[in-house]
């Protein structure tokens, strides 16, 4: 490794993918050998995830990144221009810094599903308590009336 590592480009996601490409082909390594370099960084990177991650053109997650560019060989300041690089296309073009008021959270109109619970619970105390005093049943009785069925005989 002789020759300067390729920088990390942050137009789009294809041509970011494509730097990760380059990367790997300037480190010389194999797949299973980035594993392993990974590992000795504290990074987790499995041979397949990496051949997935370089074999599609979308964005890969940041612990990814990372984990790849330690494997090959890279210095903090390197790895943190790739970091920088995906976090831009990530955010649009704007730098994660730049972002002035974080995405306010959606709330969700459905109701937590403990509140259903809690009416399903009631409804059955209720409904209990309703049978077991016999305000659902029929005061009548009802008579015992047998029928018999008698052929004639001829």
């Amino acid at each position: 490794m002789t020759t300067a590592p390729p920088a990390p480009v942050d137009t789009d996601e294809v041509a970011f993918v494509a730097g990760l490409r380059r990367l790997k082909a300037w480190s010389g390594l194999s797949y299973r050998q980035l594993e392993r370099r990974a590992a000795q960084a504290g990074h987790t990177l499995p041979y397949s995830t990496a051949a997935t991650m370089l074999g599609r053109d979308r964005l890969p997650r940041a612990e990814l990144v990372a984990a790849f560019v330690a494997a090959c060989g890279l210095r903090a300041d390197q790895a943190e221009a790739w970091l920088e690089a995906r976090m831009t296309i990530a955010y649009g073009g704007q730098r994660a810094e730049e972002e002035a008021t974080p995405t306010p959270r959606i709330r969700s109109l459905r109701r937590p599903r403990w509140a259903l619970a809690g009416v399903v619970a009631l409804t059955a105390v209720l409904l209990g308590g309703t049978l077991a005093g016999g305000a659902l049943t029929d005061d009548v009785e009802v008579d015992d009336t047998r029928t018999s069925l008698q052929v004639p005989r001829s």
